[in-house]
């Protein structure tokens, strides 16, 4: 058997790996991601023309996403619309849900003290502790600046 060099092994490694549909996958993050915001708007206008305030309005929607993020995570369907969709199926509001159920569904197991309680935000702890922290500084900078 002949050995390879690393050059002739590189260009027949190139030719083995496939090539992602780029257009393909882009154009399904958007579908999905467009899907998840239309029912969104959809929410916040059946709140809205039931009497309910603008900030009423943006909580009850806000409530109603994360409830429909968590559901569809618990029944298993958001990670076939993550796989459908990719990057759009992490809209913040579905996609923060998914990432706070999704552990906590897996470690389940684990009992809910140590399973549970201590993995649910595995993920989505980062993300609440930068968010939160930048906000301050953003808020103390205005301040400042005032």
């Amino acid at each position: 058997m002949d050995k390879l060099n690393k050059n002739d092994y590189k260009k027949y490694a190139e030719k083995k790996i496939p090539n992602p549909p780029y257009l393909k996958n882009m154009i399904m993050a958007f579908i999905v991601g467009g899907l998840l915001c239309t029912v969104g708007q959809i929410i916040q206008n059946l709140l809205k023309n039931n009497g309910l305030d603008e900030k009423m309005t943006a909580s009850g929607t806000a409530i109603c996403m994360v409830f429909i993020g968590a559901l569809l995570t618990g029944l298993g369907i958001y990670d076939k619309i993550g796989k459908i969709g990719g990057a759009g199926a992490a809209v913040p509001i579905t996609g923060f849900a998914n990432a706070i159920v999704s552990p906590a569904m897996e470690f389940k197991r684990e009992g809910f003290i140590f399973g549970v309680a201590s993995k649910m935000f595995i993920i989505a702890g980062p993300v609440l502790v930068y968010g939160i922290g930048s906000s301050i500084i953003v808020g103390l900078i205005s301040l400042l600046l005032r």
